[in-house]
């Protein structure tokens, strides 16, 4: 499947809408259409034929598990509600998972790997993999491969991108460290870099491609010299 998985989510609910878009960007890979008007939703699952269904199950206007009846018989569909009492129904009806609100992000990652599955894909095919942070009241995705370094200026955190400019978020260092790959390497209390980016190095420097200059602190520079020597 040379192509980004498609998905489409159907939820009366746009804040929860919001969390599955922002869980799709992070995991990279995935084109995303989101309804909150069911009748519509099903019309685009009918016209589209999307790889993976994301269902609320009670809503306004109409029930998840009818929905769900009216799919094609082959559609990989995952039920996303707040009530547990529909979790025997979603399985009767040949569910991927069962997702409970509120997930979290490895839970979502869980079901989305199970459905890969029963789609016969191994894994993403998009290598590529990102994370969303805010950046004023928007949510920025940015693939890690376009991060060149991240600065931490009190507290907020400066992703510098290969690409060019830099987003600004408030965020603190350590914390978004949490959402990286390993690649990622903290150097100083106020830089982290990836180790791809690393031309050349010493215990006091740094220096990425580009030319970019980054400090090593004095209590990072063994973990750095160990990481880059293995």
């Amino acid at each position: 499947m040379n192509r980004p998985i498609r998905c489409v989510a159907i939820d009366d609910e746009p804040l929860a809408l919001d969390v599955i878009n922002k869980f799709c960007l992070r995991m990279g890979g995935v084109e995303l259409e989101t309804f909150t008007n069911p009748t519509l939703g099903l019309e685009a699952i009918l016209r589209n034929r999307p790889d993976i269904v994301f269902l609320d199950i009670e809503m306004e206007e109409a029930s998840g598990l009818d929905i769900a009846q009216r799919l094609p018989h082959d559609t990989c569909f995952i039920f996303t509600t707040a009530f547990m009492r529909y979790a025997l129904d979603g399985f009767d009806l040949d569910a991927v998972d069962y997702l409970h609100k509120p997930f979290s992000y490895s839970r979502f990652q869980v079901a989305f790997s199970k459905a890969l599955r029963r789609l016969g894909v191994k894994q993403m095919q998009s290598e590529a993999q990102c994370i969303v942070v805010k950046q004023g009241y928007s949510n920025i995705n940015i693939p890690t491969d376009d991060i060149l370094y991240i600065e931490a200026i009190e507290a907020y955190s400066k992703i510098h991108r290969v690409s060019g400019g830099a987003v600004m978020s408030r965020i603190l260092l350590k914390n978004i460290l949490t959402m990286l790959p390993s690649d990622f390497l903290r150097l100083h209390r106020s830089f982290v870099v990836p180790k791809s980016k690393i031309k050349s190095y010493n215990r006091q420097e740094v220096v990425l491609v580009g030319g970019k200059c980054v400090p090593v602190g004095r209590q990072y520079a063994v973990t750095l010299l160990d990481a880059l020597t293995q």
